[in-house]
């Protein structure tokens, strides 16, 4: 299970590729990568929860998101071993 950070470096070139970003974050959902997404408040950027993949794939995958290849956020990948979880999220843990 990962979390990514994507941290704003250039908000002012967001609304130009917000689309792209969109879309991105609509096929890591459809490809059962992606679980959650939202802001980081206030306005630092975003966060997102994948799962079902191994860190390399993750890497590329953030890679495509348009806001990382035009800069416009800095993207970090956290890799974490759940050892205790509310048994409410252990169907989303397998794999």
């Amino acid at each position: 299970m990962y979390i990514i950070l994507l941290k704003f470096i250039n908000r002012e070139r967001a609304g130009a590729f917000m689309e792209g970003h969109m879309q991105w974050l609509k096929q890591g959902f459809e490809d059962d990568i992606f679980i959650l997404a939202g802001g980081i408040k206030p306005q630092l950027g975003g966060a997102i929860i994948a799962k079902n993949s191994s860190l390399e794939l993750i890497q590329k995958r953030v890679d495509q998101d348009p806001f990382v290849s035009e800069k416009v956020v800095e993207a970090e990948i956290l890799e974490i071993s759940p050892s205790k979880f509310d048994e409410r999220f252990a169907d989303l843990l397998k794999a």
